[in-house]
């Protein structure tokens, strides 16, 4: 445990070195270029191999002198379309977004920070190490537009196991949680599109505005979830996007909102998209319109492995100060890990980032979002408790 634990203090300004390039420098989802490339210089200089995926991605190799198992670690890179405010919750934030108008706001810059730092130290212990670890650095993450690459290049390796952090705002700096059983939400995206016929606005009687059934729709449909889903199982409902018109007398051609449902029950969640399609096409009928559905994806709940799960915590008390662990109720945010978990058994854990001192703990996808860095290096422990397990 000693020699174990000075390696990982002594990275400290390592990672979170890497953690303020990569948040100086955020890019969003499929433009990573740059994201990439300084992934790919920093394993180059480290002397670990690695492979490029198609698009943005790439798998590094840490392969053990002894055999053993074959575990993968997953980090997404991308960031979101956020101008980053100057602020988090209390005062001035440590760096700042480089590029208007992107920012690391869901702290993919942490996961790329502590998984190169994890493999660094892995690698140092190589002549110890039993089987083989995979760094699989995922791309748009936030579009859910990598994790099929990601297991494509992953298909030609013995995947034994998979392991995820995601650092979160509702967990105290300093604390980690790796809970077996549900611990993020499935989510069905939905984007409807509202077809009429465009016309001068003084005369809407010699058009179809497409805006009044879509104003119907989202109104109608709260109304039917609270209605006709079971209250035991929830579903949550929201809206992001309304796009429609050009200009404010003329009735536009078409009209369409994007949103997503969230949910822990398959079936719950499967049936509230069906309720989407039959109350659009409903609403439409009823206003002499069409419609048709240009986004419709469907991601099921992070739900951790119970062997897999417990294994790390116990490796995790063995190895470090088992007072890091700690409870944490799920989260109604979704995860591409999620499908990565349906193809190998795996888990994801929680790690805290919220210090009401320093400021952290804005929710996430927000300009204020900000982390305590001391929490990096606990990240680091855990993949390494799921790496030496």
């Amino acid at each position: 445990m000693g020699k174990l634990e000075d390696l990982v203090n002594r990275e400290e300004g390592y990672v979170i070195g890497l953690r303020r390039y990569f948040h100086s420098y955020p890019e969003v989802s499929h433009r990573e270029f740059g994201t990439r490339k300084r992934i790919m210089e920093e394993l180059d200089s480290l002397g670990i191999p690695y492979e490029t995926v198609e698009g943005t991605g790439l798998i590094a190799r840490v392969v053990g002198k002894y055999p053993g198992k074959h575990r993968v670690i997953r980090s997404d890179i991308d960031a979101l379309p956020v101008t980053e405010d100057e602020q988090n919750l209390k005062q001035r934030k440590v760096c700042i977004s480089k590029n208007v108008g992107a920012c690391h706001a869901c702290g993919h810059d942490c996961h790329m920070a502590m998984l190169l730092t994890t493999l660094k130290i892995l690698n140092e212990m190589k002549d110890e190490l039993h089987g083989t670890i995979y760094g699989a650095f995922e791309e748009a993450e936030e579009k859910l537009g990598g994790w099929k690459q990601e297991l494509a290049g992953l298909s030609k390796y013995p995947i034994d196991e998979c392991f995820a952090l995601h650092v979160y705002y509702h967990l105290d700096a300093g604390k980690v949680n790796i809970a077996p059983g549900p611990r993020m939400s499935g989510a069905a995206f939905i984007g409807v599109t509202f077809h009429g016929r465009s016309g001068h606005i003084s005369r809407p009687d010699q058009a179809l505005n497409p805006i009044i059934p879509l104003a119907h729709f989202i109104t109608e449909l709260n109304s039917v979830y609270n209605n006709r889903l079971a209250v035991d199982h929830p579903v949550t409902l929201g809206f992001g996007q309304i796009v429609a018109g050009t200009a404010n007398n003329v009735i536009p051609e078409e009209a369409s909102v994007y949103g997503s449902s969230r949910f822990f029950d398959v079936e719950e969640g499967k049936k509230a998209s069906e309720l989407i399609h039959r109350v659009a096409k409903n609403t439409a009928d009823s206003f002499g319109c069409t419609v048709d559905f240009p986004l419709e994806q469907f991601l099921y709940p992070v739900v951790n492995d119970e062997g897999v799960s417990l294994s790390v915590q116990e490796k995790f008390r063995e190895l470090f100060d088992g007072n890091m662990l700690s409870a944490c109720e799920p989260w109604y945010a979704s995860e591409s890990f999620a499908n990565v978990m349906r193809t190998y058994p795996g888990a994801l854990g929680f790690l805290g980032i919220r210090n009401e001192e320093l400021g952290s703990g804005a929710l996430h996808h927000n300009s204020h979002f900000d982390v305590d860095e001391k929490a990096l290096l606990i990240g680091v422990r855990t993949e390494l408790a799921f790496a030496l397990k």
